[in-house]
């Protein structure tokens, strides 16, 4: 055997600028337990050199030794050019969205920090100035300025692998959402407008508002769609299935602890229902045109005309979804 791979187990430390060495010493080599020639060569050596014969003398040879070299040094260091890409992607995107935070001051630091809307490519040239913040910027800043110092409390990512980050995050979200979906009530019983129309324009637009920037944000980041289509999914399944279901099953169980029946009329949100699934069809069915249509096959983005008609159509169905489910709650419409 001329040669042997050796398999190192290597810790990673998740360091940034990582610059670390360590040596590899190779002892002395020795036959496997269940080698033929481990008895004859242990016996050989035990004789004198000067006894042995020319066959015993070639066979001590064959012992296995090590070569002039026994200690390697392995050196680990970062890739220049994909530290210097991070780089250029830290100092143009929020540090927080792309590598997470390490502290509290480093979130507070980036809540208050004006950064450019429009990020630029990964290959430009070192050299290139630095994208100075517009006018719109530090309006879009200071609007929304309260909730990124609002959720700059959320704990870093680095404390307890992030677990503590995702359920503060969901937590301050869900609190958010539900008074995001109190003050549309309150907005609509101020207009005078009926619970059904408030419940499908205000409370809905309202509600979807974190899902909307979620899905917003895993289009730019993904390199598919599925993440953007399985937040909207996924987050329907949870308000059908737990947020009305749960709902539904703790006061049955309360009524019926108390020996009274618990029942929902259902109003005209039936129509509504009927009318969201028959555009949802028609969602759906551009979804896979788009995926199978030789000159898109994509299901965002693609070419300039089918993106803007295809859009165009989807914000049309939600207003005719509005359109429409108020006309009839209104009795304009009679089904």
């Amino acid at each position: 055997m001329l040669g042997q791979r050796i398999a190192i187990k290597i810790i990673e430390e998740s360091s940034y600028e990582k610059d670390v060495a360590f040596k590899v010493h190779i002892g002395t080599p020795q036959l496997a337990p269940d080698d033929e020639l481990l008895e004859q060569i242990q016996e050989l050596e035990k004789k004198p050199y000067k006894e042995l014969t020319e066959l015993e003398r070639v066979m001590l040879l064959s012992k296995p030794r090590n070569g002039e070299l026994t200690t390697m040094e392995v050196r680990i260091r970062e890739s220049m050019e994909f530290k210097a890409t991070v780089d250029k992607l830290v100092a143009k995107a929020n540090t927080s969205a792309v590598l997470g935070t390490s502290s509290w001051r480093e979130q507070f630091r980036d809540a208050l920090t004006v950064i450019p809307a429009d990020e630029s490519e990964l290959d430009v040239d070192n050299d290139e100035v630095e994208e100075v913040p517009r006018c719109v910027d530090y309006i879009s800043h200071f609007i929304c300025l309260f909730w990124k110092v609002l959720f700059a409390f959320v704990p870093p990512t680095d404390i307890c692998g992030g677990y503590v980050t995702f359920v503060v995050s969901i937590s301050v979200i869900g609190v958010l959402t539900a008074v995001i979906g109190d003050a549309a009530t309150y907005f609509g019983c101020a207009l005078n407008v009926k619970d059904s129309v408030t419940a499908i324009c205000f409370v809905a637009l309202g509600t979807s508002i974190p899902d909307t920037f979620a899905s917003i944000i895993a289009s730019k980041q993904d390199d598919s769609a599925d993440n953007s289509i399985g937040n909207v999914t996924g987050s329907n399944a949870v308000n059908v299935f737990l947020g009305i279901g749960l709902a539904w099953s703790l006061a049955s169980i309360y009524h019926m602890a108390h020996g009274t029946t618990f029942n929902v009329e259902p109003g005209t949100i039936g129509f509504a229902v009927a009318l969201f699934c028959g555009e949802a069809m028609i969602a759906i069915s551009i979804m896979m045109y788009r995926r199978n249509a030789k000159s898109i096959r994509a299901e965002f983005g693609g070419p300039v005309i089918s993106k803007w008609i295809h859009a165009s159509i989807l914000f049309f169905l939600w207003v005719l979804y509005l359109t429409i489910s108020t006309l009839e709650a209104y009795d304009v419409i009679e089904i």
